[in-house]
């Protein structure tokens, strides 16, 4: 069994690290190690994500997909979920998030088969369900999130206070400088 973190944060802005030693620290405390990370700076409302595809093709049966949340693996819609849930599945990886108690028992057992199939079948029941109500959970809150935002610029417009995201005049000199360079040197 190896484990194999997947860091996420939404933009190149936003410090991808952030849940690394939170991580870390959650996994020494059960007596192992982190096997590799997979970092991405993209919004987890996106279905392809190379990290991410990376981590599923590098893994193995009864491996680990570590999340800090559940929102860091997906803010997808149920469809685009269903699908990540599939590939997971076809992977046999088990999936471990901190904010998950019931998920930690991957991180406890010595071989999954070793355990009564009842037992396994119950908790692999309630996993599932918690992880696809965790994974609802975060889609509804980026819409909200979206929603809210939406109302925040549309009340700045009518009052006069939102002006968008302003032009960068200096980029702007350069890209025409270099499209003259190369008007000028026949390309």
């Amino acid at each position: 069994m190896f484990i194999r973190a997947y860091l996420r944060a939404s933009t190149e802005d936003q410090f991808v690290d952030r849940g690394k030693e939170m991580l870390e620290k959650f996994v020494q405390e059960r007596g192992h190690k982190i096997a590799s990370y997979y970092r991405e700076n993209i919004s987890g409302i996106k279905l392809d994500r190379p990290e991410l595809g990376r981590l599923l093709i590098d893994s193995h049966k009864n491996d680990i997909l570590l999340v800090e949340q559940v929102d860091r693996l997906t803010r997808l819609t149920n469809s685009d979920w269903e699908t990540l849930k599939k590939k997971i599945q076809q992977h046999q990886l088990r999936i471990v998030s901190l904010d998950i108690p019931t998920s930690w028992q991957a991180l406890s057992e010595k071989e999954p088969s070793q355990n009564d199939p009842v037992t396994c079948a119950v908790i692999a029941a309630i996993n599932n369900m918690l992880i696809d109500l965790m994974a609802t959970m975060s889609h509804k809150d980026w819409l909200s999130r979206r929603q809210r935002q939406k109302q925040g610029i549309e009340r700045a417009h009518e009052q006069g206070k939102y002006r968008g995201k302003q032009a960068d005049h200096e980029r702007h000199q350069k890209v025409m400088y270099y499209r003259n360079e190369t008007v000028a040197i026949g390309f």
